[in-house]
C-alpha cells in the first residue's frame, strides 16, 4: 500500500495572474477611495436637504463604489503597475 501524500497541483498561470490582477485592482480602488475622500467627495452638505447622520455613515460606501467603478473603467493605471510588480516578484521566487 502506497502512503505517498497526494498534493494538489499548483494553480495554472492564468489563475495566478487573475488573482494578482484582482489584488492590484483592489489596492488601486483603496487608493482612489482615499484620494476621493480627501478631495471632499462624500462630504455632507450643509443646510436643508442634507441627509443627516445617515448620509455621513454611508458616504464612505458611496465613495468606495465610485473608486471601484473608476478602476473597472481603466482607473489611473496604478493597478497595472502594481500587477506587473507583483508578477515580477512572483516570477523571481
Amino acid at each position: 500500500m502506497d502512503v505517498t501524500p497526494v498534493l494538489a497541483p499548483p494553480p495554472d498561470q492564468a489563475a495566478k495572474d487573475a488573482a494578482l490582477r484582482r489584488a492590484a485592482q483592489a489596492l488601486e480602488a483603496s487608493f482612489l477611495t482615499e484620494m476621493l475622500s480627501a478631495a471632499g467627495l462624500g462630504m455632507a452638505r450643509e443646510g436643508l436637504g442634507s441627509g443627516g447622520a445617515g448620509e455621513d455613515h454611508f458616504a464612505s460606501f458611496l465613495v468606495h463604489e465610485h473608486a471601484r467603478i473608476m478602476v473597472e473603467a481603466g482607473g489611473i493605471g496604478l493597478s497595472e503597475s502594481i500587477f506587473n510588480a507583483l508578477k515580477e516578484q512572483a516570477n523571481d521566487t
